[in-house]
Parts: structure tokens; C-alpha cells; sequence
């Protein structure tokens, strides 16, 4: 019980876990350092890219665009879509925010797939409402099985990563499509593709194909990997106009810099420029998955730009062996190891430690 003379919190912040980044590269003895823990995009901005952001500084004295007006422009120009179906934010993490303190509260369900984005549990949590993670199969894929058996009378909004982060592996179109078909129309089903532009795979459908006929499809996309925008935190979804405006009315006002905001019009400008270093990125993740089963690893099948080592109890004790070679990888203590696809002399790196350990 607290005492009277204390603060008060909600009780939903009891058990709530810190979200954990992913830890910087560290080393004293002067060799460079590599940084495969975040799942950045190692490339610098293009020039062009850099200069609307340095044009766009010259006026931090002045509030942003709060409605982000010439961003959804592009956005709207670029996917076809009516700017009443696009909202903004702070990275497609703060459009999740936004949608469950929306759509959610206590006694209310949500239900996705686990392992998958760590933040899913701790934005739920803080809704007050019920996390009900449904374990992913064996070779790291969502078990649509389980989880429609796990909607109830009491489940709000369904999530689906897809590609899955940590683990890799993409939704296909026919499993997708058949999932929605089952889910009630009253239920939300996201679809978190933040990594969509990573995808190669041909059986995959576009989510905002999905959404266009399905009025409980919001689509969650990002700036930050493809795009090399993480620094700025630019993210927006793409749904229809109820649940687009619900997104806006719990929108921090002023969130997305007009600096976010010029950059991520200059990179949609720039997109096919900026596709082709992606495109460089699959065939180095080719490479390191290649290399991996080489040695002895069973990797899952990745559409992202990184890839996930099941290690189970081993996992920090192989991340810290990565550390010790001047490269941060991400741990998820007693599951696995995430490595993004980085420079290809880390990528090196890290395959030399992950080749030892199997050895």
C-alpha cells in the first residue's frame, strides 16, 4: 500500500519494463567499433536528403506543421491513397501509441504473435488493457491458428508484424488474407510493416493493397530503415478515415519536427536512389545468411535487413563475444540474438565470432 504522503501511479505501471535500445559498440583499444544492435541503415543520407534537413534547422525558432500538410501530400501522391487515410507520427511505434490509447482500455485484449516487437507488451500494458501472446512456430512464423483461437469477445486490436521483428520471417499473402477473413469486423488488425521494403518475396501481399477493401486493416510503416531516417523519427499509417482520425486526436501536438518533415519529403523524392542501397542490403543479407548455414547455424528465412540466431541460454554469452570484437548486436536474454545487416566489414566480424561458435 502506499503511504498517503507518497505520489500516486497507476497500478498498470507496476510491471511495466523499460523499453531496452540497442547498446552501442564499446572498445578501448582504439579499432573501429560497429553498431548491429538497431537495425539501422548504415548508408549516410544522400546529399540531397542532408540539404533539406540542413535548409529545414535554419527555422527550429518556428513551430512545425503541425498537420504535416506536404508530407501527406507526398505520401498520398506516392501510394494513391486520400490524404484523410494517412496519419504521422514519431516513428510508426508512436502511431501504435496513439492507436491503442485510442481504441483500448481495462479488460480489453490484445493479441499478437511472441517474440515479436518488444514494445508491443509495454505500449499495451500501458493502456491497462491484456496482452495475450500467442508463441510464433517453429521456424519463427505467426501460427494464424492460434491466434484467431485466441480472439475473444474481449480482443480489440490484433497485431501483425510482418516482417517479424526479431525473427524475420514475412506473412504471405494467402495466410494473411485468410486470417483477416476470419477476424470479426470489429476487431483491428495492424499490420506493422516497418521492414516492408526489405521484402523480395513474391507470395507477400502489399498491406495497403489489404487495406484499401478491409475497413479494420490499418497499415503502420516507417522512415526510419529503408529510408536511413532513424535519427529524425518519422513513421505514418495508412487506414481508413474512423481510425486515421482517432490516430490524430491522440497525437501529441507538434510531434514530427519540420525537419523530420523535410526529410522525409526529400526522401520520398529520391526514393529509387535510396531503393538501390536496400537493394545492396538484400544481397549482403543473402551473404550472411548463406555464410550462417554454412556453418552450422539454422537461420530463419528473413525479409528484413537482419537476421535472428535462436541461442536460448547462450544468448548473452554470444552477444558478449561479439562485444568483445568491437561489434553491439541485439540480445533477447534466453531466446535469441538479432544482428542487423550492416557494413559489410562488421558483417564479417560478427559472422568470424558466429563461425568459431559452432566450431
Amino acid at each position: 500500500m502506499t503511504p498517503d504522503n507518497e505520489v500516486r501511479f497507476r497500478a498498470c505501471l507496476d510491471d511495466v519494463a523499460a523499453y531496452k535500445p540497442g547498446r552501442p559498440p564499446a572498445r578501448t583499444d582504439g579499432r573501429p567499433t560497429y553498431k548491429l544492435s538497431s537495425n539501422e541503415n548504415p548508408y549516410p543520407p544522400l546529399p540531397g536528403v542532408l540539404a533539406a534537413a540542413t535548409e529545414a534547422a535554419a527555422q527550429m525558432n518556428r513551430y512545425p506543421d503541425m498537420g504535416c500538410v506536404e508530407l501527406l501530400d507526398a505520401l498520398s501522391a506516392r501510394f494513391g491513397v486520400p490524404v484523410s487515410d494517412l496519419a504521422v507520427g514519431t516513428g510508426s511505434v508512436a502511431l501504435l501509441y496513439h492507436l491503442l490509447q485510442a481504441t483500448v482500455s481495462e479488460g480489453d485484449e490484445v493479441v499478437y504473435a511472441w517474440r515479436s516487437f518488444e514494445a508491443y507488451p509495454i505500449a499495451v500494458q500501458l493502456t491497462g488493457a491484456t496482452s495475450v501472446q500467442v508463441p510464433l512456430t517453429a521456424d519463427a512464423r505467426h501460427d494464424f491458428k492460434a491466434m484467431e483461437a485466441a480472439i475473444t469477445d474481449r480482443t480489440k486490436i490484433v497485431l501483425v508484424c510482418t516482417p517479424n521483428n526479431p525473427t524475420g520471417p514475412v506473412v504471405r499473402r494467402d495466410e494473411l488474407l485468410a486470417f483477416l477473413d476470419v477476424v470479426p469486423s470489429n476487431v483491428l488488425v495492424v499490420l506493422d510493416e516497418a521492414y516492408r521494403e526489405f521484402v523480395r518475396d513474391a507470395d507477400v501481399v502489399d498491406g495497403v493493397e489489404v487495406y484499401r477493401d478491409r475497413p479494420n486493416v490499418v497499415v503502420m510503416r516507417t522512415f526510419s530503415k529503408a529510408y536511413g531516417l532513424a535519427g529524425f523519427r518519422v513513421g505514418y499509417a495508412i487506414g481508413h478515415p474512423p481510425v486515421v482520425a482517432a490516430i490524430r486526436k491522440c497525437a501529441l501536438p507538434f510531434g514530427v519536427s519540420y525537419v523530420a518533415q523535410s526529410a522525409a519529403i526529400a526522401s520520398l523524392a529520391v526514393e529509387e536512389e535510396l531503393l538501390e542501397r536496400v537493394d545492396a542490403l538484400v544481397v549482403e543479407r543473402t551473404r550472411v545468411v548463406d555464410e550462417l548455414r554454412s556453418a552450422g547455424w539454422d537461420v530463419p528465412e528473413t525479409e528484413t535487413n537482419f537476421v535472428w540466431l535462436d541461442l536460448g541460454d547462450d544468448t548473452v554469452r554470444f552477444a558478449e563475444a561479439v562485444q568483445a570484437e568491437g561489434v553491439s548486436v541485439r540480445p533477447f536474454p534466453g531466446d535469441g540474438v538479432r544482428v542487423t545487416i550492416g557494413e559489410t566489414e562488421a558483417n564479417d566480424l560478427f559472422l568470424g565470432v558466429a563461425r568459431a561458435w559452432r566450431q
